[in-house]
């Protein structure tokens, strides 16, 4: 029988700690930064599913190492291994460490967004080809529970993310696919609409009556139906899919929510997210409910 064992890495400051707290909560013996000559061992001495917390304040960092200690875990017949990763953007990062006050563990006498630079170009090989990468910057942590909760709780198999956002805010730094609904017309410039976002049936209608709706949603669909397969067989545990447009009120929140039903029929694990409207997280009413079994297509 294999055992999970979950490497957990990011940047400092990105929540790695509340990633592995998580972690143990469902059941996962839990160790933070041993050296990395121990990981051998830690995982010999333990039937439990591990999570092992490695950052570059590891004895022994680096990236090249924790790659090699990662492929000789996934050789193992008893083990199934995974690479998660905490990220954040630079600038929810300088916050935290502003309101904690703390230093940055690779600038201790600089300047925090120097240390930040100098350790993502230091993990980028680990961000690459992490199987959950997690964008904390506007994650609360009930959010961040249940990501990792759908994604090494009971229920196994891969969960797909999918996510409205506003272009003005900056792409989602999570996000494995990024499609652009800005070309569709926008109901922001009709009055009665504006108010409203694409929860609204109103919106939806509106939306859908473009002619260029259903040609574009029937692409997307397909070129879905292709790749998650696909990112299952890479081993990952968490697939984003971020659908943005100008605001990020109506016409990308629309497609996200029709998108997670039509992925939940087709038997995937769904989360659904709108970052840039009130709430971010909808109603359990407007939201579908996923289903437990992993499927094979979109």
């Amino acid at each position: 029988m294999t055992r999970s064992v979950a490497l957990v890495t990011g940047l400092s400051g990105a929540g790695k700690a509340s990633i592995l707290r998580v972690l143990e909560d469902l059941g996962y013996e839990a160790v933070d930064n041993p050296p990395m000559a121990m990981l051998g061992d830690l995982v010999a001495r333990t039937e439990a599913p591990l999570a092992i917390g490695i950052d570059t304040r590891t004895r022994g960092f680096d990236a090249a190492a924790v790659l090699a200690a990662l492929e000789s875990l996934r050789n193992r017949g008893d083990v199934q291994a995974e690479l998660v990763f905490a990220d954040a953007s630079p600038d929810v990062l300088i916050r935290r460490f502003s309101e904690t006050r703390r230093r940055h563990p690779l600038a201790p006498q600089g300047r925090v967004a120097d240390g930040i630079a100098t350790e993502e170009a230091m993990l980028a090989p680990l961000r690459e080809v992490a199987n959950m990468l997690i964008d904390t910057s506007d994650l609360p942590l009930p959010a961040l529970r249940a990501r990792l909760e759908a994604a090494f709780g009971s229920g196994g198999g891969m969960t797909v993310s999918v996510t409205s956002f506003a272009y003005r805010g900056g792409l989602p730094r999570d996000a494995d696919m990024v499609f652009d609904a800005r070309f569709l017309r926008n109901p922001h410039y009709d009055p009665g609409l504006r108010p409203l976002t694409g929860l609204d049936p109103r919106v939806s209608a509106y939306v859908e009556a473009d002619p260029d709706f259903e040609p574009f949603y029937t692409r997307m669909t397909d070129l879905l139906r292709l790749l998650l397969p696909r990112f299952v067989q890479e081993g990952k545990k968490y697939a984003t899919v971020a659908i943005g447009c100008t605001g990020g009120k109506h016409r990308s929140v629309h497609i996200v929510q029709r998108l997670a039903r039509d992925l939940v029929q087709a038997g995937w694990r769904v989360d659904v997210t709108h970052r840039d409207i009130p709430g971010g997280i909808p109603a359990p009413s407007a939201v579908p409910t996923s289903r437990p079994v992993q499927a094979q297509e979109a």
